[in-house]
């Protein structure tokens, strides 16, 4: 075949930042393999990063924007979809104001350079209503952060350090098929099994043996929802026994007394049956954590998407403060990005925000609602009602919690515009589908998920093939136009426009070279356009930046681009001087706000409800999916079906249930029918399905994911059941009935 060439990036499908090798021939692509000469992962992949040759390939996947009539769907051309939607929410703006237009972003933006032009949507959108799929299952852990380091999110998260950990404490998380979130590293299995070679430990606490509870040195069960109360007896533990050595936070935090006294009562012996776990292995871990030369604890998922998730957290964070594993190599670390978010960011110490949500008064964190206020704020009537949305790569008709509810709520919608190249459950009760490229398509540089990186990498990632779609930048650059009255103008016009007060925020705020001025920049980047002009900018300005040319050795987009593989910037290396951002200029070890919820739990745990004596529903992933965004891609979906109810043989029996059987599972909220999974996997008392199936639509074109429709968790989930501290719907832990599907 002629025109053959190899064209080196970055996989999109999770967090993990593998590199790929895409062969393409005559236009297409060929193959895609994991990229030996990638410093970071060394050629590892999994089966997902296949998957961008079959994503390019499907021929279901739209390509040109699609607009509902009477006699349905009709392809329109770029500038007719523009113009109709400028007029269609300007009027809807005009006759019930601002907030009467939401937006939602979904995942896959996360991996899109359009990701830098959200601010720019949601300014010109001037709306106090908008959601993002990061709502769903990391606002406890921003919380969380932010009170106690002081934001921004997500610079002042910190990282274990896995690959110098010699005792890694995994609660509520599977890196092994996650690939580690909100930590990013690739070969994540290989990773967890280098701690345990190095003569390290690895223990899970799950509810589930889950993939990364087989590879551990130690597995305990937990109950769902419980890791707070697991954490805080953890904490007690160091206290009573005199375990706390605050290391390099010495004399940098606030509120030691006060974290003494709030955790007086979750002993061990308090917390133990409520946990599922005995007070003599909690005492243990307390022990062994503090002992360990270099110790990390680390949650996730299960940590958030539960009642007490922004505790749980900030009992994550406590353990690895007070044992002095904060900032030490082999701990936990902040990563330093070669393309600082903080240029962006705001330098004001983070608080939630003063404007809660219209109808149940959420908070609002990082002008972002919960997304368990959507719905409501979609049907309640009254002043701020949402009568539109923007939908960016999402289908929160499979991710977010009661399905059902929201069904309605979009369905009653005055106008939805999406941002999507599939018609999915969600996206078809839209006006206008406007669809992007694929993935490999177009250009990359993984902005957010190098502030969450294990080493400091750069990386650019090369479009392999091209497309006739604008990219997704573009097109939200151009529905924000319409909204400010630009409609019409050229894209290069309306951006360099952005770009300049992008550029005045960035040259304020950056912290590193010192006399640049805006002029400089906005100049030296003139030709230039598009989110790569902003990348570079960031790059220049960043800690290895070049600095517009005070520093001719450092970085820029070009330099990145001339190192195809990418360039492994070193480990980790201790900062916390530089991140702390508070009021106080200290480490808050005691936030008001995780104090004032200490009550709900003590409740929680002296007095069960009548719900706990149901099952509790939790969830589970997948190495072959992300979310609900790849079950139409054959490669991914073939073999042994993943969504299955799994239930202990204790409870099986119990029950009446056999393994292949089907049961009904019914919550408050709803009731489905799943095939059954009997497993020693799981914790008596637990039941696991695994969320973003329930592809029984008709109206989609998805003709793969219909053939493997499976079942949608999320009728089960209950928006109406939060943590009360973010705002996040609970997905782990929704208590209820199982019985014989007859």
């Amino acid at each position: 075949m002629a025109n053959q060439q190899s064209v080196s990036r970055v996989c999109p499908f999770c967090e993990a930042t593998c590199g790929v090798t895409i062969e393409v021939a005559d236009g297409a692509i060929v193959k895609v393999r994991g990229d030996r000469d990638d410093p970071f992962s060394r050629g590892f992949i999994c089966p997902k990063a296949h998957a961008l040759k079959e994503l390019y390939d499907d021929s279901e996947r739209l390509r040109r924007p699609l607009k509902r009539t009477p006699g349905g769907w009709q392809e329109i051309s770029w500038p007719q979809a523009y113009r109709e939607i400028s007029a269609r929410l300007l009027a809807i703006r005009k006759k019930c104001g601002p907030d009467a237009i939401g937006m939602y972003a979904g995942n896959p933006l996360v991996h899109d350079l359009a990701f830098l032009y959200l601010p720019v949507l949601a300014r010109a959108l001037g709306s106090r209503n908008v959601f993002n799929a990061g709502a769903i299952d990391t606002l406890p852990k921003e919380v969380q952060t932010g009170l106690m380091f002081g934001g921004p999110f997500p610079a002042t998260v910190p990282v274990p350090d896995i690959d110098r950990t010699k005792y890694l404490l995994i609660v509520g998380a599977n890196p092994a098929v996650s690939h580690g979130s909100l930590m990013t590293m690739p070969d994540a299995p290989g990773r967890l099994k280098n701690v345990i070679a190095r003569g390290g430990r690895v223990v899970v606490i799950d509810p589930r043996r889950t993939e990364t509870a087989r590879l551990a040195s130690k597995h305990h069960f937990i109950r769902p929802g419980t890791d707070a109360a697991f954490l805080l007896a953890m904490v007690r533990t160091l206290f009573e026994e005199g375990l706390i050595r605050l290391g390099a936070a010495t004399g940098m935090v606030n509120g030691l007394d006060s974290l003494q006294q709030s955790v007086r009562d979750f002993t061990p012996e308090a917390v133990a049956d409520y946990c599922g776990i005995s007070a003599a292995h909690i005492r243990r871990m307390a022990r062994e954590f503090a002992a360990g030369e270099q110790a990390a604890c680390y949650g996730r998922l299960g940590t958030c998407v539960q009642k007490f998730g922004t505790l749980a957290c900030w009992g994550v964070e406590l353990m690895n403060i007070l044992t002095g594993n904060l900032d030490r190599a082999g701990g936990v670390m902040f990563p330093r990005a070669a393309a600082p978010a903080t240029a962006l960011a705001g330098t004001r110490p983070f608080k939630l925000d003063r404007w809660k949500t219209r109808v149940s008064g959420q908070p609002r964190v990082g002008g972002m609602n919960p997304s368990s206020a959507m719905a409501e704020e979609m049907l309640t009537p009254g002043a701020g009602q949402v009568r539109a949305m923007i939908l960016l790569m999402t289908n929160p008709l499979r991710s977010a919690a009661h399905s059902r509810e929201l069904e309605a709520a979009f369905a009653g919608l005055e106008c939805l515009v999406a941002v999507d190249f599939y018609l999915n459950e969600t996206t078809r009760h839209a006006d206008f589908i406007l669809p992007t490229p694929s993935p490999a398509e177009q250009p990359n540089y993984e902005f957010g998920l190098y502030h969450l990186s294990v080493r400091t990498i750069a990386k650019w990632s090369w479009a392999a093939v091209s497309s006739d779609s604008p990219p997704a930048w573009e097109v939200m650059l151009k529905i924000g136009a319409g909204l400010l009255g630009l409609e019409g103008r050229a894209t290069k016009e309306v951006d360099d426009m952005m770009f300049a007060q992008v550029a005045q925020t960035a040259v304020k705020r950056n912290r590193h070279w010192e006399g640049l001025s805006v002029e400089e920049v906005v100049s030296s980047l003139a030709e230039s356009t598009g989110p790569e002009r902003v990348i570079d900018m960031l790059l220049r300005l960043g800690p290895y930046g070049d600095g517009f040319g005070r520093n001719p050795s450092g970085l820029t987009l070009g330099r990145v681009k001339g190192a195809p593989h990418g360039i492994d910037l070193g480990p980790l290396q201790p900062r916390l001087g530089e991140i702390i951002n508070t009021q106080s200029g200290k480490i808050e070890l005691a936030p008001t706000l995780m104090v004032n919820d200490l009550p709900r739990l003590r409740d929680h745990i002296s007095n069960p409800s009548a719900a706990s004596q149901e099952m509790l529903l939790i969830g589970r992933r997948n190495l072959r999916t992300s979310n609900s965004f790849m079950h139409n891609l054959p490669a991914l979906v073939k073999g042994r079906n993943p969504c299955t109810l799994q239930v202990s043989p204790h409870d099986a029996a119990r029950l009446g249930i056999a393994n292949g059987s089907a049961a009904r599972v019914t919550s408050r909220v709803g009731s489905v029918i799943a095939p059954v999974e009997v497993t020693g996997d799981l914790m008596p008392g637990v039941v696991s399905l695994p969320h973003g199936w329930g592809h029984d639509v008709e109206e989609t074109r998805l003709s793969v994911a219909k053939a493997h429709g499976g079942v949608n968790t999320n009728f089960l989930t209950d928006n109406q059941a939060y943590d009360t501290a973010s705002g996040t719907a609970v997905l782990f832990g929704t208590p209820v009935s199982v019985e014989p599907a007859h």
